[in-house]
């Protein structure tokens, strides 16, 4: 029975952040990124049902959302099109290049999710000294890799994945020395999960294409790394030790992660997302004539949603509260949940102009989506078991992906001809 219950909390957690970063496939970028983090480390907090982390909710969802956000600097369109080719190289080399972007933005979001979780009075976490050292491995790696060495994944375009690696190593070192095992086994795990679940999905999305079936199958690669990235952070988080965290937050100390999650990211991710150019562009072929009084309108209503829910969630979570000491309760935590997510849903609704048009229809299944996962929270509550960071097994699982890689590879090489949106990184 505990079996079960641990499967429907990863499976849980994997629809959410799935579900979160296909709807980040409307908006992309960091920001995009970011607040689909953000729902991914929600959803962990609410399956585990532990009154102590309830109270940190707020700045360890940041944390999150953060790690996740960082990885949205990296380049991968062409990469993409290293995976719809026909010869066995350049395709599992495509594969392969998106195992390690994938893999960067799990052990980004997983490992600060987790420092975060770890966060305590006995043992602080030294952000600022980590911050520096990420910034530092950055430019570092960057320089040598891309700069010196000429290591290029996706030319022409950016090469920014390097700056990524060199944060990974150092958040990995930081985590290594100061003894951080449960964060860091967090963080190797939404790594492999990530990973997988990127290379993984190009493959679904070529034998999507090649099927013929009319579906966006660009949002199944999405849903793919987001799933099996919520898989890998879940378990990680459930296969640790963790201390109870005996700190309340301070009123004064909420106001800066709070206003970044519901006020700033989903601020940018409204500026970047819906201009006049792209909005216009949409509804020209969905409102016919009246396409520039409904853009208008759209653009319009999801900025009156994001102030709206803004308000609500500083109204609740800190104006209402008078003590210094803040505590949350699980309502409180799940009513965030449902509604920050229920926010994305309508962005993307509004950018996609679904409201009114069926022709984007998995856009109907995310509603499917955070109806079940609602529906299923208030049933599952897992224990924690302390496996430890066992750095053997995890390389056998690396090893283990890169030969279900080069499967998939000789799959998708002999199911096709040239695709469209083909690319090659070797002739």
């Amino acid at each position: 029975m505990e079996g079960n219950k641990r499967y429907l909390g990863l499976l849980i957690a994997g629809m959410s952040l799935g579900t979160a970063w296909a709807i980040r496939g409307q908006f992309g970028h960091e920001q995009g990124a970011a607040w689909a983090g953000s729902i991914g480390a929600l959803s962990v907090i609410l399956i585990a049902k532990r009154t102590d982390w309830y109270n940190k909710a707020i700045s360890v969802t940041l944390a999150a959302a953060l790690g996740w956000g960082i990885g949205g600097i990296m380049s991968y369109g062409r990469v993409v099109g290293f995976g719809r080719g026909i010869d066995f190289g350049n395709v599992y080399y495509g594969l392969l290049m998106l195992f390690i972007i994938g893999g960067l933005h799990g052990f980004l979001g997983g490992g600060l999710f987790g420092l975060a979780l770890a966060d305590s009075p006995i043992k602080r976490v030294k952000w600022h000294l980590l911050i520096v050292e990420m910034v530092i491995g950055a430019l570092i790696t960057y320089f040598f890799l891309i700069e010196e060495w000429g290591w290029l994944m996706t030319p022409p375009r950016s090469e920014l994945w390097a700056a990524c690696l060199g944060m990974a190593f150092a958040l990995a070192w930081h985590m290594t020395r100061n003894q951080y095992d449960a964060p860091l086994r967090v963080a190797l795990f939404g790594c492999l999960g990530g990973g997988f679940g990127f290379g993984f999905g190009n493959f679904l999305q070529v034998m999507g294409s090649v099927s013929e079936i009319h579906f966006n199958f660009w949002n199944v690669m999405e849903y793919s790394i987001g799933f099996f990235g919520g898989v890998g952070m879940a378990y990680g988080t459930f296969t640790s030790s963790w201390d109870v965290a005996i700190d309340q937050p301070k009123r004064s100390g909420l106001l800066f992660p709070l206003l970044m999650l519901v006020l700033v990211i989903p601020f940018i991710v409204w500026d970047q997302s819906f201009g006049s150019e792209r909005v216009e562009g949409i509804y020209k072929n969905i409102a016919g004539d009246n396409f520039l009084t409904t853009s208008r309108v759209v653009q319009v209503v999801a900025l009156v949603l994001l102030f709206m829910m803004s308000a609500v969630w500083i109204k609740r979570f800190y104006w209402d509260k008078a003590a210094e000491n803040l505590t949350y309760s699980y309502g409180d935590i799940r009513a965030f949940f449902i509604g920050h997510w229920g926010l994305y849903i309508a962005f993307s609704f509004l950018i996609t102009g679904a409201f009114m048009s069926g022709y984007r229809i998995e856009q109907y299944l995310y509603v499917v989506n955070i109806l079940i996962i609602t529906g299923l929270l208030g049933k599952i509550k897992l224990g924690f078991a302390d496996r430890g960071v066992n750095l053997g097994r995890w390389a056998v699982a690396i090893l283990v992906v890169l030969i279900f890689m080069a499967l998939i590879t000789l799959i998708a090489i002999n199911s096709h001809g040239e695709l469209n949106g083909m690319n090659r990184r070797f002739e």
